[in-house]
């Protein structure tokens, strides 16, 4: 199980539409056991994102780091990691 830290989860409740059409979380609580619950990952660096993009067997050949940044599921917490959500 991760243990996600607040910058985290509140990054995620703030930014959860851009993934979902509707809210999946109302709150810090229900946030992070979303997270959880759909084995949501936290990586350190943009070239996190790349290598688990590469692992996971998504293709993201032709694609530039800001466009694979900007996915939905790929939300950035501010202090240079990111949140790989999975929708």
């Amino acid at each position: 199980m991760h243990e996600f830290d607040d910058a985290v989860i509140v990054c995620f409740l703030k930014n959860q539409l851009q993934l979902f059409p509707e809210q999946v979380a109302e709150n810090l609580e229900e946030a992070e056991a979303y997270l959880e619950e759909c084995m949501a990952i936290v990586v350190d660096s943009a070239q996190g994102v790349l290598d688990y993009f590469e692992e996971e067997g998504i293709d993201i050949e032709g694609q530039d780091v800001d466009e694979i940044l900007e996915a939905s599921e790929v939300f950035d917490i501010g202090d240079g990691r990111y949140l790989i959500v999975e929708g």
